[in-house]
């Protein structure tokens, strides 16, 4: 499995209360997951990304790499 680094752009897996995955940059990275801020979402759960500040830790495996798109 590659490493996850700072500032790498990921799909985060839905887990809990989220209805759909998420994607943002990960802001630091732990022994087994990585906290990503979220920048892209489902608007169902704008809610629940609010009362998390914008940020998830979610397990490595459940973090993949994507590219930016631009818009």
């Amino acid at each position: 499995m590659a490493e996850h680094k700072i500032g790498e752009y990921v799909k985060g897996k839905k887990y809990g209360s989220f209805e759909h995955d998420f994607e943002g940059e990960i802001e630091k990275v732990y022994e087994n997951s990585v906290l990503i801020h979220i920048l892209r979402y489902n608007d169902e759960d704008r809610i629940l990304v609010g009362e998390l500040n914008n940020r998830a830790i979610v397990r490595k495996g459940d973090a993949k790499a994507v590219k930016v798109k631009a818009e």
